[in-house]
């Protein structure tokens, strides 16, 4: 136990190492060239490599380490390793708010936050509200009737959002799009002092309940019997994930299968323990995420990839992979 522990240390300590590493690098990547020699200089390269390359490095990896976190806890909740943290519909909330806010025209800003992230993130509230809502309406937070709501409510708002885009003109329905696409287009820091907050709170209560997502994924029953209070635990696991996930998608659009594989990935080295997988995922996340992103800006430079069909090609085999392999979380 105790060299198995002491390498989990080590192997988190290796990857906040390489983490470190590439968030260094990263913005150095890219068309115009920066040298470090420059990024103090006040030249353009200098703007470039702060208001663009920086926030953007920034934005992705808060973005990585909040979709892989709540994927984890997800995978947790649910003991299914497919799990991921648009499970329960609170991303196609936050696309069905954008998709209103294109299709309306709607251009303003308020405390700093665009009339599309507004909309966003109140549609996500709508999503967290209906899924609680429909859960409640049965005694307790029963975890298959919370999936069984999520999946409903997740459909609903994705055919209200093929409404609205056949309603669309041409414009409005690139624009669309696009956004559902998902991508990573922060210039200047906004992007990522808007998910801060509630990314920091989240994932202080998911780490704080690792030691309960330990034992309920050997089950209810057992989790019970050993004093887990699991309709609180759930239910905090549920507000802190869809907060996280609802404000990343209301600021870079629904990136896909960054929460289904970069845990599992941790989970594969670190193994099952919640109190080292946490920490793993979230390191992982936004490392994963990051080079997704500088992947996505320089492949066909200078046009750029939406940073979600690099997830999704990634994504795609591996999902098929897991579902071929085991079929259990562990």
């Amino acid at each position: 136990m105790i060299k198995e522990a002491a390498y989990k240390r080590t192997a988190i300590a290796a990857l906040l190492l390489v983490t470190f590493i590439v968030l260094i690098l990263a913005p150095f990547t890219g068309i115009i060239r920066v040298s470090p020699g420059e990024i103090f200089s006040g030249s353009t390269g200098a703007n470039v490599f702060w208001n663009i390359r920086v926030s953007r490095v920034l934005t992705a990896f808060v973005a990585g380490s909040a979709l892989s976190l709540s994927g984890m806890a997800f995978q947790a909740m649910f003991r299914n390793p497919l799990a991921t943290p648009f499970t329960l519909g609170v991303a196609n909330g936050a696309a069905l708010g954008a998709t209103v806010s294109i299709w309306l025209g709607l251009r303003f800003s308020l405390l700093g936050f665009s009339g599309q992230t507004i909309f966003a993130f109140l549609g996500a509230g709508v999503a967290i509200s209906l899924v609680y809502g429909l859960t409640r309406l049965k005694k307790g937070l029963s975890t298959l009737t919370m999936l069984l709501a999520g999946v409903a409510v997740s459909l609903f708002f994705s055919s209200l959002i093929l409404f609205i885009q056949y309603m669309s003109d041409f414009t409005q329905s690139f624009q669309i799009i696009r956004w559902l696409m998902g991508g990573i287009e922060a210039v200047g820091y906004g992007s990522v002092l808007n998910m801060l907050p509630f990314v920091t709170v989240g994932s202080l209560v998911l780490l704080y309940l690792s030691n309960e997502l330990n034992i309920m994924v050997t089950g209810e029953e057992v989790a019970i019997s050993r004093g887990v209070n699991v309709d609180r635990t759930r239910l905090a696991v549920f507000i802190a994930t869809s907060l996280m996930v609802g404000s990343v998608v209301s600021a870079c659009g629904p990136i896909g299968f960054v929460g289904m594989m970069a845990p599992h990935i941790c989970r594969l080295v670190i193994g099952q323990d919640h109190r080292y997988l946490a920490p793993a995922s979230l390191l992982f996340g936004g490392l994963f995420l990051t080079l997704c992103d500088s992947i996505s800006r320089t492949m066909i430079a200078p046009a750029e990839i939406p940073v979600g069909v690099i997830t999704a090609l990634l994504g795609g085999p591996f999902f098929i992979w897991l579902l071929m392999g085991k079929s259990g979380p562990g």
